[in-house]
């Protein structure tokens, strides 16, 4: 037909051939019409992403994650924004102790999940989470009872790192002598069930370990599980930009559904 005459003067192959009344592609006009509908679609992620930028969304949020925050509903509140505003990359950095506040002080971070608010900043809270002492069921703790402090500092403890520079914490350290610092709970919990030594984890962290009989909670003398506060802080009240906004409703949502 007259119609795909010329759209075939205008390429350099032949896309198009007759079968009856109909046009159907041939082997080269299949390969060009998937091009060319990736050629569309970038089309349309460009102008999508020039909408975005132009309503003044975010090319990149920055976000420092303390190692002791539940990761799940984190994770969700990503997805959350990734659906509404793909162009925003997101950066984490997973930190602990002073290492959160460092980046908060610096002006390094658009967010923080931190279990302190350094002063000057606004905090939401978002979950509280229960830090006890465990061991491999196998390890020569797991069985006794009313465990002493000192008997407990006579035995390897497992210590979490400081990813901070400037002012280098030891909390949860006992003083043991025998001492292993890692820099995440999952790696302390993989010394634990190797029978080298006991740690304070996150109960969530070591729930599953627990319930198949794996790792034991000690025995304590003392009050040992210490509830930590988790909390939502922005790097900035003012200068948020709409996916720093969505990010924050999405992961106090998240929390919130786990109640």
């Amino acid at each position: 037909s007259y119609a795909i005459q010329k759209i075939e003067e205008k390429l350099p192959v032949k896309v198009l051939s007759e079968d009856g009344r109909k046009a159907v592609l041939t082997e080269a006009g299949e390969i060009l019409y998937r091009r060319a509908v990736e050629v569309l679609k970038l089309a349309r992620d460009a102008e999508e992403t020039a909408r975005l930028l132009s309503e003044g969304w975010e090319s990149e949020i920055t976000v420092a994650i303390d190692v002791i925050a539940d990761i799940e509903p984190l994770l969700w509140a990503f997805e959350a924004l990734a659906k509404v505003s793909p162009i925003t990359r997101v950066k984490m950095y997973e930190t602990s102790l002073s290492g959160t506040d460092e980046m908060l002080l610096e002006r390094r971070v658009s967010l923080a999940i931190t279990p302190r608010v350094p002063p000057g900043f606004m905090g939401k809270k978002l979950e509280t989470v229960s830090m006890i002492p465990v061991v491999h069921k196998h390890h020569p703790l797991a069985n006794k009872r009313d465990i002493s402090e000192n008997e407990l500092k006579a035995y390897r403890q497992v210590v979490l790192r400081d990813s901070g520079t400037k002012r280098q914490q030891d909390a949860g350290w006992l003083g043991a002598e025998q001492r292993w610092t890692v820099s995440h709970f999952q790696t302390a919990l993989g010394v634990v069930r190797r029978g080298l030594g006991f740690a304070f984890v996150p109960r969530s962290a070591a729930k599953e370990l627990i319930n198949c009989g794996e790792i034991v909670v000690l025995d304590l003398t003392w009050q040992a599980e210490r509830h930590i506060p988790v909390y939502l802080v922005p790097g900035s009240t003012t200068t948020n930009g709409p996916a720093t906004e969505l990010l924050m409703e999405e992961i106090v949502k998240r929390f919130s559904s786990l109640r």
